[in-house]
């Protein structure tokens, strides 16, 4: 149960409210029971304005569920932003108690009472008034279920993401594929001169045909030889889902090569599948599971076959920690491979809003317009045309895809904790809907994070790899999936993973056709820049020349992480965004071990974030490295390992427990251990998804002739503490011990709620 919470009518008795003159007066109902009257006031004028309350009654049909730390009102403008329909207060004679007592528990209690229209829900708000002196809500609209999904993840903190399967975490083959792509690069080899191309499609082709030779005996034999060891199947139960029966499938895990051999369906061989999992899924998957924290909803989305992807999703998933066997019938959604995917189909039983939602996909278009700004692309998985590539990349690219998921969920929660709360607590009944604060969405903190993909030869990119959902679906009823291959083109393969209709398309020279450009393997390129989901970023054209490429803006955002890494110091961009009319701008903060390092403002996020990266490499550049690198014990560690735990992961900045604002300093004077243990007791004080910042305010850190350096302490954006010294760590010792020494006498409530509640002994 929230925390009570200060009387809201704050008026003597009044009739006077500030709202619209043309109101009516409606009976309401808490189930059965009469609360009274209610004066109910439109927000638009005219037709518009309509009341939504079918036979002129409010009939209350239950109470939402009770929010921890989320005002309803900030849960309604996140998931149904501006929704409010009317206000209605209760008429002031009689006034019936039992509506006062509903009142007062929706407002202490955080839950508004619930009025179900069709498949609608109608939420009264529980407002506190300045005017009048009797129960005053706000009436807001949003999608049947929504609500009481989403109290409890905006309560976690906890978002959603969804997957794609095929070429974005997998790679499954059939033979059938295995031979045609086998077909398919023999026969462009034979138009091929030059023996550097003829030798890389040699290799692709035996890798082709090792892994076809170990499906085959799994077919015919139920085990497989690797390596001169004979590894026999395991029958694996797969739980019933809905009125699927029980079923045992053969299964072989081949570690070494990351890779499974599975059967479709046990009663049809030929339905028995190659599957190699993408590197460092373990390493995502735990981020989505650890300490028992659930950061991310999980979903998946495929134009793949049902039994199939359900499977696949088994594999990657094994011990259903990501999705429980209750939830995996909805929460794996299959489309058909001619239509679109989008949020709004994956979230169709309300269990997530798509604003609160990122998507994790190797092909951007295959989404829906308005969705494309959540969708993390990633490279196309290609493990028969580049093995190398993946284990090439600094950051393997599902590492760099949890980077993205930590940003997005910090960003988004430090706008929903920072502006969206805070507004939302200020309102008041009389307040106008234009008052509502912006809500944050998700596409909003989508930040260019580099793959470091590198290509190990300069044959152009592959053709998608794999087999696609219309081939298991047909071999499923045993009818094996054929092609024609005198339909095919030597020079225009079709890829296994398309539809019908796409091969049809591209046979009829309508495909569309992606211009892969040949990229240098001494050339890390950026994954934004290659993909360039979000428009081209002015001065970030690539162009192509002799295989070399030209440095881009974007690059200051890798080489910046770079040092991050090898310092292994955290580095992190906090985002803002300020609308004032028609023009949006967006700031970003560049956080270096927690301290601001650089800051850019920009019409859009990458050009802010791209201006702010070159400022954090500036001051880096000119004294900065050389204060972090010892305190950091760079030179004791070693460098290849990625901070992390060599994982390549970038602290997650909203975690408890193991995660710190700044990481405790290896202390070599009594100034460094005294700064290590206050860090430690501020951390101690705040609760959980907060942290103390310190910011360097000295406009050119370079040009401190004085040798003064100047440091602040700010908590939720509000200052807490000053420091100023002849060095930097005395002036961060100052600065960290005002701020302690305010934090434990504090009074004032918006800094209170930041901080942990004290216990008494």
């Amino acid at each position: 149960m929230a925390t009570p919470r200060p009387s809201p009518l704050l008026a003597g008795p009044s009739s006077a409210a500030a709202a619209p003159a043309r109101q009516v007066t409606m009976r309401m109902f808490h189930g059965d029971v009469s609360l009274g009257e209610a004066e109910v006031f439109p927000i638009k004028p005219g037709p518009d304005g309509a009341l939504p309350f079918p036979s002129n009654e409010i009939r209350v049909s239950h109470l939402s569920p009770a929010s921890e730390r989320c005002p309803p009102l900030a849960i309604l403008q996140t998931i149904a932003p501006f929704s409010v329909r009317c206000k209605l207060q209760a008429k002031t004679l009689p006034l019936n108690p039992s509506i006062h007592r509903l009142y007062l528990t929706c407002f202490n209690e955080y839950k508004s009472a619930v009025v179900v229209v069709g498949d609608e829900e109608l939420h009264l708000v529980a407002m506190p008034s300045k005017a009048v002196n009797v129960p005053c809500f706000w009436c807001c609209s949003v999608r049947a279920g929504l609500y009481a999904s989403s109290v409890g993840m905006l309560n976690l903190r906890c978002l959603a993401i969804v997957f794609d399967l095929d070429e974005t975490l997998i790679v499954a083959n059939t033979v059938a594929s295995f031979e045609r792509r086998i077909g398919d690069l023999s026969h462009k080899m034979e138009a091929v001169d030059d023996p550097g191309r003829v030798a890389v499609m040699s290799a692709e082709i035996k890798r082709y045909i090792e892994d076809r030779a170990l499906l085959k005996e799994f077919i015919d034999k139920d085990t497989v030889t690797d390596n001169g060891r004979i590894v026999a199947a395991q029958k694996e139960e797969v739980q019933p889902i809905g009125t699927q029966d029980r079923l045992l499938r053969p299964v072989i895990r081949l570690l070494e090569r990351n890779a499974i051999l599975t059967r479709i369906n046990p009663e049809i061989r030929d339905t028995s599948v190659f599957v190699k999992l993408r590197p460092a899924w373990e390493d995502l998957r735990s981020y989505l599971t650890a300490k028992g924290r659930k950061r991310f909803e999980v979903y998946v989305c495929t134009m793949a076959e049902r039994d199939y992807a359900l499977e696949i999703w088994r594999l990657l998933d094994p011990e259903a920690n990501l999705i429980s066997l209750n939830n995996i019938s909805e929460r794996v959604v299959c489309v058909k491979p001619d239509s679109s995917k989008s949020l709004q189909h994956v979230f169709k039983n309300g269990g997530c809003h798509p604003k609160m939602a990122m998507v994790i996909d190797d092909r951007l278009k295959v989404w829906d317009e308005k969705d494309q700004p959540r969708v993390h692309v990633v490279p196309a998985y290609a493990p028969y045309y580049a093995p190398q590539a993946e284990n090439a990349n600094a950051v393997p690219v599902l590492c760099v895809a949890r980077n993205v998921a930590c940003n997005i969920r910090g960003g988004f929660f430090r706008e929903f904790d920072e502006n969206l709360l805070k507004k939302v607590f200020e309102l008041l009944y009389e307040n106008e809907l234009l008052d509502l604060p912006y809500a944050p969405d998700v596409g909003d903190y989508l930040v260019c994070e580099d793959t470091n993909f590198v290509p190990t030869n300069k044959d152009p990119a592959p053709i998608p790899e794999g087999m696609s959902g219309a081939e298991v679906e047909k071999r499923l009823n045993g009818r094996a999936h054929q092609v024609d291959q005198k339909q095919i083109s030597s020079s225009t393969p079709i890829p296994e993973g398309m539809s019908g209709a796409e091969v049809e398309k591209r046979l009829n020279g309508r495909a569309h056709q992606v211009d892969h450009k040949q990229i240098s393997s001494s050339t890390r390129l950026s994954d934004d820049v290659r993909v360039a989901p979000r428009g081209n970023l002015a001065g970030s054209n690539v162009e192509s020349n002799g295989g070399s490429l030209p440095i881009t803006p974007l690059l200051f955002v890798s080489v910046l992480q770079e040092i991050g890494r090898l310092c292994n110091s955290k580095v992190e961009f906090r985002s803002t965004v300020s609308s004032t009319g028609k023009s949006t701008q967006f700031s970003v903060e560049v956080l270096f071990s927690n301290e601001k390092v650089g800051s850019g403002t920009g019409k859009t996020r990458e050009e802010a974030q791209v201006q702010a990266a070159e400022k954090a490499l500036q001051n880096l550049q000119s004294n900065y490295l050389s204060f972090v690198a010892p305190m950091a014990g760079v030179l004791n560690k070693d460098t290849s390992k990625s901070p992390g735990g060599g994982n390549g992961f970038l602290e997650d900045d909203i975690d408890s427990d193991g995660d710190t604002s700044m990481k405790e300093l290896s202390g070599t004077t009594p100034i460094v251990d005294r700064l290590s243990s206050v860090i430690s007791l501020l951390r101690e004080l705040c609760v959980e998804d907060q942290h103390v910042v310190f910011r360097d305010e000295v406009q050119n850190p370079g040009s401190a002739i004085n040798e003064e350096y100047h440091f602040q302490v700010e908590l939720a954006g509000q200052i807490l503490g000053i420091g100023i010294g002849a060095n930097r760590d005395f002036a961060k010792l100052q600065a960290a011990e005002e701020a302690l020494r305010f934090l434990e006498t504090t009074t004032d409530p918006q800094i209170k709620k930041h901080l942990r509640p004290i216990r008494c002994s």
